[in-house]
């Protein structure tokens, strides 16, 4: 009887050891794919960052255009500036949201080793206006 509770307690502890790493196996490709997440997002934000800008420098040009034009068309210069304010908010938003995953990087990286090199080199970049 004493050999069937020790074999028992034996397979039971080793069940216990396989259950174990395959969690701790779990945990390590989460936290992988945790920050292959934030960079991927943090760079598309990035990219759309940068494409909003672009499009505020278009409509810049493009109201400039509009003035140059001797009948003026209200229309199309009320359309130019609710454009205008959308995507300036589109901008602010984007910017604020790299910063806070900039800060949110920076805090992951204290905790994941070599994996948060790469929002430490971001965060030396100096921020957007």
């Amino acid at each position: 009887m004493a050999a069937f509770l020790t074999i028992l307690v034996l397979v039971s502890a080793l069940v216990a050891l396989v259950t174990g790493v395959s969690a701790l196996l779990a945990g390590l490709r989460l936290r992988r794919t945790g920050t292959a997440l934030r960079t991927h997002l943090y760079s598309e934000i990035d990219r759309l960052s940068r494409r909003s800008t672009e499009l505020e420098e278009s409509l810049a040009a493009l109201d400039a255009r509009a003035q140059a034009i001797p009948v003026r068309v209200s229309e199309l210069q009320q359309n130019l500036a609710a454009l205008r304010v959308l995507t300036s908010a589109l901008g602010s938003s984007l910017r604020r949201s790299r910063r806070v995953l900039s800060s949110d990087g920076t805090r992951s990286s204290r905790d994941e080793g070599n994996g948060g090199r790469i929002y430490r080199e971001r965060e030396d970049e100096s921020p957007e206006p």
